[in-house]
């Protein structure tokens, strides 16, 4: 029998996804997050099913010591935040939507770590009452996010695209140790209206919001928008990240215990 206490429980969000010729619905997420929740946050990942309103949001905060929303293909529906209709090939997903907003909510409440990584930052700006650009490149003066736009040393996925200015005294920029950093650009969509809760951590060249925080969290809660995940194991700006969200996640486990002890000795 493994020693108590086991690795802190790491919820990540899941898409639902047609798999295979029939189309047959799967909850999936990239392995990528998963390894990085194994190898350097240090916890045990759970993968969250995208089941729409029978998301059990107070199971999940019951069991989980920290929660990982993830990047994705879809786009958050519209209709989450009063936005105009996707054009008809824009993938989205509902019922991802439906668990996740309102476990971002919950979890913030609830003081128990969030990182959010590009929809899932989006997630975290609709979830607190902000709205979002559909296709930033299609507006004026706006760099074309959804592709790097410099791969001579690095495949597609971890190439870096353009820099971001990082807030001086933020959170952010106590994590990576300065307030410039070059990440990669794999997204449409985007911060329009900030959420009246959120605070920029970091923008890119044309003005995009590339991180931001929650004000008046009790715990870890950082969105960034692009993906530190691809790179962990050889960006040291991208690995920093993972680790500050894996001590606040140990850090709240370790109170949860005290808490439980607490009681068991009463």
């Amino acid at each position: 029998m493994s020693a108590w206490p086991p690795k802190p429980l790491i919820g990540i969000s899941c898409c639902l996804k047609p798999v295979g010729p029939y189309g047959t619905p799967n909850h999936a997420v990239s392995d990528t997050y998963v390894r990085v929740v194994d190898r350097v946050v240090g916890g045990l990942p759970c993968l969250i099913p995208a089941m729409g309103e029978r998301g059990d949001v107070s199971a999940w905060l019951d069991v989980c010591d920290g929660f990982l929303f993830t990047g994705s293909r879809s786009n958050v529906h519209p209709s989450c935040y009063g936005g105009p209709p996707h054009p008809a090939d824009t993938p989205e997903d509902p019922a991802r939507d439906g668990v996740t907003l309102p476990l971002l909510r919950a979890a913030i409440a609830a003081g128990v770590p969030v990182l959010a990584i590009c929809r899932g930052m989006q997630e975290l700006n609709v979830a607190f009452g902000g709205t979002l650009d559909q296709r930033i490149q299609d507006l004026p003066g706006r760099l074309d996010h959804s592709t790097p736009t410099e791969q001579r040393f690095a495949p597609v996925r971890t190439g870096k695209a353009h820099q971001v200015t990082i807030r001086e005294g933020s959170l952010l920029a106590a994590i990576v140790g300065g307030h410039a950093l070059a990440v990669n650009s794999l997204h449409n969509q985007g911060v329009a209206r900030l959420a009246p809760r959120l605070r920029v951590e970091a923008t890119a060249p044309d003005g995009t919001i590339e991180a931001v925080t929650v004000e008046g969290a009790k715990a870890f809660a950082l969105g960034v928008q692009w993906h530190p995940e691809y790179d962990y194991d050889r960006d040291r700006a991208s690995r920093a990240i993972f680790e500050a969200f894996g001590a606040a996640v140990r850090a709240h486990a370790a109170g949860r215990r005290r808490g439980v002890a607490a009681l068991a000795a009463e």
